[in-house]
C-alpha cells in the first residue's frame, strides 16, 4: 500500500500537517481532493491547518488507500486565536456549490472557481455557520480584523476572500455588502525573475529527451504560461505561416505567436519521435495532455542538469522571453500583444528588469 508520511510545519505563525510522499500521480489527486489541502509551491510539499481532529479526518479518509505513518506529528498547542474554525454546516455547503454552478455557467475558470469557493467557506465558518440572510457588514469587517489581518496573511488572499464573499452576495443574495471600515491593501511590487541568456541556453539543452526539451523550449520561446503549454493542440500550429494559436489564455482571449523556423524544427523532430494524436504533449494515455506535476518535475531535473541553484519556476522563462524581447529592441506595444496582457501597464514591468535599459544609466559616482 502506498505511504504518506505526516510532519509538523508551520506557515508563518499557524502550525500546519506535512504531507510528504514520493511523486505519485493517484495518490497526488487523492491528497488534492483532501478538504483544506494546500499545495506550498516554494517549499513543494502538501499540507493542511493543524489541529487535533486532522489526524482522524486524515486516517478516515485515506482508509484502504494509503498508509499513514504519523509517528513524527507531535502535538502543537495553538494559541486560541488560531484555533480551528466550525466545520462548514451542510445548509452553507449546498450554497456553496450553487454558487460555484452560478460561476461555471458565465465562464468562471476552475481555479477562480476552487479560489472562491474556498474563501466563501472560510468566511461563513468564521461566522459560526450564520445564515446568509443575517450576515452584515460588520461580520465582514471582524473577518478582515480577526482573522485575515491578525493571522497576516498575503494581501492578494485578503483581496481573493474579499471578492468571493462581495460576488457571492450581490449576485446570489442580490444585495451588497460594503464594509466602509476595510481598505483594499495595495499590491506590493515584485519585479519578474529573470535569467540570463546563458543560463536559459543551459536549462534547455539539459535533457536529452526531446519530448521534454521542446516543452521548456517552446514555453520560452513564445513566451507562453505553463497552462497555455499544456492545453496546445495539434491543429494549433500552423507551420506553413510559422505561427502557434493559444487558445483561451488567461482572461479568456485567444491570441496568435509566431514561430520561428528553429522552433519548428525541433516540432517536428519531436513529432516524429512521439507521434502525439490530440494534444501537442500528451500523458502516458494518448489522448490526455500531459499533467501541471509532470512539467514542472522536467523543468527541476533540468535545472539539476544544468548545475542552476536558482529556485526557477516555469514562469521565469516567460519574463526571460519578455525581457530578451525587450533588450533586443522589440516594442513594447508587440511585447504586450506576444504575452496576451490586457494592459500596457503590466508589460512595462520588463522595462524595469531590462540591462539594456539600465545599463545606460551612468552612476554619478563615476564623475567625481
Amino acid at each position: 500500500m502506498k505511504k504518506l508520511v505526516l510532519k509538523n510545519d508551520w506557515i508563518g505563525k499557524n502550525p500546519v500537517i506535512r504531507i510528504e510522499f514520493p511523486y505519485d500521480f493517484q495518490l497526488k489527486e487523492m491528497v488534492k481532493q483532501f478538504p483544506g489541502c494546500n499545495w506550498d509551491t516554494k517549499r513543494r510539499v502538501w499540507w493542511v491547518a493543524y489541529s487535533d481532529e486532522r489526524i482522524s479526518e486524515l486516517l478516515s479518509y485515506f482508509k484502504g488507500k494509503a498508509w499513514l505513518d504519523y509517528s513524527e506529528l507531535k502535538k502543537v498547542e495553538v494559541p486560541k486565536t488560531f484555533s480551528d474554525l466550525p466545520v462548514l454546516a451542510d445548509f452553507l455547503a449546498i450554497e456553496i456549490s450553487k454558487f460555484a454552478d452560478w460561476m461555471r455557467n458565465r465562464r468562471y475558470s476552475e481555479s477562480t472557481i476552487k479560489n472562491y469557493t474556498g474563501g466563501l467557506a472560510l468566511f461563513f465558518r468564521f461566522t459560526g455557520n450564520k445564515s446568509p440572510e443575517i450576515i452584515s457588514n460588520e461580520d465582514l469587517e471582524s473577518f478582515h480584523k480577526n482573522y485575515i489581518i491578525s493571522r497576516k496573511f498575503s494581501a492578494s488572499f485578503q483581496s481573493l476572500v474579499i471578492n468571493a464573499v462581495k460576488l457571492y452576495f450581490s449576485n446570489r443574495l442580490k444585495r451588497k455588502l460594503d464594509p466602509k471600515e476595510i481598505e483594499r491593501p495595495k499590491n506590493p511590487r515584485i519585479l519578474p525573475h529573470v535569467l540570463s541568456k546563458v543560463e536559459v541556453k543551459r536549462i534547455l539543452e539539459a535533457h536529452q529527451n526531446v519530448k521534454h526539451r521542446t516543452m521548456l523550449s517552446l514555453i520560452y520561446a513564445c513566451g507562453l504560461r505553463r497552462s497555455e503549454l499544456l492545453n496546445i493542440k495539434i491543429r494549433d500550429i500552423d507551420s506553413g505561416r510559422g505561427m502557434l494559436l493559444i487558445r483561451q489564455g488567461k482572461g479568456k482571449k485567444d491570441r496568435m505567436v509566431p514561430l520561428s523556423e528553429r522552433i519548428l524544427n525541433l516540432l517536428r523532430e519531436y513529432y516524429k519521435y512521439e507521434k502525439p494524436k490530440e494534444y501537442l504533449f500528451e500523458g502516458e494515455t494518448i489522448g490526455t495532455k500531459y499533467s501541471e506535476g509532470s512539467l514542472q518535475k522536467v523543468l527541476k531535473t533540468a535545472l539539476q542538469k544544468a548545475g542552476i541553484g536558482k529556485r526557477v519556476t516555469l514562469h521565469w522563462l516567460r519574463h526571460s522571453y519578455a525581457t530578451h524581447l525587450l533588450e533586443s529592441g522589440t516594442d513594447l506595444r508587440y511585447i504586450q500583444e506576444l504575452l496576451g496582457h490586457k494592459s500596457s501597464k503590466t508589460t512595462e514591468i520588463y522595462t524595469h528588469v531590462s540591462q539594456k535599459s539600465l545599463g545606460r544609466i551612468k552612476s554619478p559616482f563615476d564623475d567625481l
